[in-house]
């Protein structure tokens, strides 16, 4: 019999072989996921996701393309419960098989304490050079200053680099990252340009090499004299990376 998205045992088998525990709720037709230490009875009285799915293409099951979606949530005084964010949204349709075990990655990273981010391997390319970035407090995006001895408050308003990702975030998990893009900004926070840097197309991109990838293009930049070079000149760095 041709698999299909609409049965939850590849996505309960795929969660419980990454470690995770899960179960199928019949009601809600969704799988909930908890970390392994916490009883099953006990899954939605702690932190917890909620995995939806569905299939791209019915009706043609040698086609089994499906879509994720998976966010965190809290209990805030049953039954109601507070939404902590998304663990993991299917950026372009995959098989059944490939797309549940990505997600499974991104739920486990999710669990895992401490938790991993993209912008933390990011923040740690960036280390390397000796180049600090400024979180926008948000969680969207990162500020590279052009004069590192700009205070952390000020550096929007000069002229500098951002980094985000397509979704866009910094706290997502590594295993859902999409592609950090690097663009210049004057300072009134206007981009100058296109883009220095832009990863992948839409689809999933190793966060790691992508991290390092973005950071040696900021490098590069940021050796470059900040207000009369950018504002006189377009960006000479753009590198795309699948």
């Amino acid at each position: 019999m041709p698999r299909t998205a609409t049965s939850p045992a590849t996505v309960l088998s795929t969660l419980r072989a990454a470690g995770v525990g899960a179960y199928f709720d019949p009601e809600q037709r969704v799988v909930f996921a908890h970390s392994a230490a916490v009883a099953q009875d006990d899954a939605l009285n702690g932190e917890h996701i909620m995995l939806r799915w569905s299939a791209c293409n019915p009706g043609h099951p040698h086609q089994d393309r499906a879509r994720f979606e998976a966010t965190a949530w809290i209990p805030d005084g049953r039954p109601e419960f507070h939404e902590l964010g998304t663990v993991y949204t299917t950026p372009m349709p995959r098989d059944l098989v490939i797309e549940a075990e990505q997600c499974a990655r991104a739920v486990t990273e999710w669990f895992s304490s401490p938790r991993p981010t993209a912008g933390a391997l990011l923040l740690a390319a960036l280390a390397e050079y000796g180049i600090r970035a400024e979180s926008d407090d948000v969680g969207m995006s990162y500020a590279v200053a052009f004069d590192p001895e700009t205070p952390s408050w000020n550096v929007r308003s000069g002229f500098h680099l951002s980094v985000g990702d397509r979704d866009p975030s910094v706290d997502h998990v590594p295993a859902s990252h999409t592609g950090w893009t690097v663009c210049v900004h004057d300072d009134q926070g206007e981009p100058i340009g296109d883009p220095l840097y832009i990863a992948g197309s839409g689809g999933l991109v190793d966060c790691t090499s992508d991290s390092a990838a973005a950071a040696a293009v900021i490098a590069a930049a940021h050796e470059r004299p900040a207000a009369t070079t950018w504002r006189s000149s377009p960006p000479l760095l753009i590198d795309r990376i699948p």
